[in-house]
């Protein structure tokens, strides 16, 4: 399998933060979820594969190359949160200027897409929602050929109804094997629903970057009293967390701890169980 994106020890430094050694892909025809607490990482990983900010070291290639030519260029489209374009632009008006910025600018996907998402083609954009911003930007990202969409808190902010529109449109994307995304959220209930693969970052460092399934179908939560804790076998456990009332374990095979310890409860766990019980649980 090919990759659309690999990083490859990706280390920037800030006199207080360090993106430390980053390493993950994303493979063609996936979408790879990116997940972390405020600060972690995130947008600065985005930001040095944009080249936005100048990385200290390591490697990214996009769609094979370590180079940003204009080609390349042309073949990302990137999603970032809040208003993308002059607002006082219509989505018509836009549609020319992007015709002038993009050599492979498709005006038929364009306006087939504002149609599919009832996106107003006279109305200036300043008088949109932020939900109908975020649905024009990821038209816009749809109409230049991209073949990787990289997206940076796209549907923070956007109601459940929305939200669930633009979710099926990035699966609707990746349909065609050719096409990937890396998508930075907070939601990771969003990332449940779509994402082939999850990245944990953890001030600046990944944590873990595996498969979906694995976590959410393999994964555990050991819930427990004292007594039941100091029994356990300590190579079992991942990360622990102490509560008022209870023990909570993170464990990578559910079902072989419930045939382990057979008195103990062993729960699935959520995404966002398994980075809260990273960042707040102790080893």
């Amino acid at each position: 399998m090919n990759n659309a994106l690999t990083i490859s020890g990706l280390t920037k430094t800030y006199k207080d933060f360090v993106l430390d050694r980053v390493s993950f892909d994303v493979p063609e025809g996936s979408i790879v979820g990116l997940i972390g607490e405020n600060g972690a990482g995130k947008s600065t990983t985005i930001n040095a594969v944009m080249g936005l900010i100048k990385k200290d070291a390591g490697h990214i290639s996009i769609m094979g190359k370590e180079e940003l030519d204009n080609d390349t260029k042309e073949q990302i489209g990137v999603v970032f949160d809040g208003s993308n374009y002059p607002e006082i632009l219509s989505p018509k008006r836009l549609n020319r200027v992007m015709k002038n910025i993009y050599h492979y600018w498709d005006e038929h996907t364009y306006r087939s897409l504002l149609k599919q998402f009832s996106l107003p083609a006279d109305k200036q954009i300043s008088q949109f929602s932020k939900g109908m911003k975020m649905k024009l930007a990821i038209t816009v990202a749809l109409s230049h050929n991209s073949k990787l969409l990289i997206l940076d808190e796209a549907t923070s902010g956007l109601d459940p109804v929305i939200r669930d529109d633009i979710l099926d449109m990035l699966l609707d994307f990746v349909q065609d094997e050719d096409h990937s995304i890396l998508v930075s959220s907070h939601i990771t209930s969003d990332l449940e629903k779509i994402a082939d693969y999850i990245v944990f970052i953890h001030e600046g460092k990944v944590v873990f970057f595996k498969p979906k399934d694995e976590l959410t179908e393999q994964y555990g939560i050991i819930k427990c009293g004292a007594a039941q804790f100091d029994a356990l076998d300590k190579s079992d456990i991942i990360v622990y967390r102490k509560m008022d009332y209870e023990w909570q374990i993170l464990v990578s095979d559910r079902e072989k701890m419930q045939k382990k310890y057979p008195k103990a409860m062993v729960v699935p766990a959520t995404i966002d169980e398994i980075m809260l019980l990273y960042v707040k649980g102790e080893r």
